[in-house]
């Protein structure tokens, strides 16, 4: 979905956010800037900012000085471009930040300083995908081994003319 020109009321304190113009990306960011402090990703936007090198000078000036009210991360969010009841997530494989996500058309929101506390967690994309492979290997890959021992046993125990039936069509 594209980025919406429409003032949209924010997920978390409902007051409406503020377009802050981001010339470098051609596009707008939605900050909560007279309430919360938080920000709404159109879809595919969240990916232009949430690496170390990728600049976040506008959102940095727009909230600079201000003091935002604190809201329940906890509670239950529509998205306020279509509506859809939004689904938290982790944002890394590191479990420690959970973001409002839209099934939907794809927006996110980030309460107050989340986007900071991401940006810090891996400077690129790459160390944000390396760190899930290591925690994808590390959740499943001692049952895969194991399994993989498991099928060696019964492999070892079949019968000799099953053996040679298998050897005999390329079957290991």
């Amino acid at each position: 979905m594209a980025d919406t020109q429409e003032i949209i009321n924010c997920p978390a304190c409902g007051k409406p956010m503020v377009k802050i113009p981001i010339p470098s990306q051609n596009m707008n960011l939605d900050l909560c800037l007279n309430g919360c402090g938080g920000i709404f990703f159109d879809n595919r936007e969240f990916k232009k900012f949430d690496e170390q090198a990728e600049s976040i000078d506008e959102v940095t000036q727009a909230i600079q000085g201000k003091t935002f009210e604190s809201v329940d991360g906890s509670a239950t969010r529509t998205c306020p471009v279509c509506g859809m009841k939004m689904v938290k997530n982790f944002a890394s494989s590191l479990h420690q930040i959970q973001i409002d996500e839209c099934y939907g058309c794809g927006g996110k929101f980030l309460d107050n300083g989340e986007l900071q506390k991401i940006r810090a967690q891996f400077a690129t994309e790459q160390e944000r995908a390396d760190a899930a492979v290591k925690e994808l290997y590390n959740a499943v890959g001692g049952k895969l081994k194991a399994l993989d021992a498991e099928w060696e046993a019964g492999r070892a125990r079949r019968s000799p003319l099953n053996n040679f039936f298998n050897s005999m069509m390329g079957i290991r």
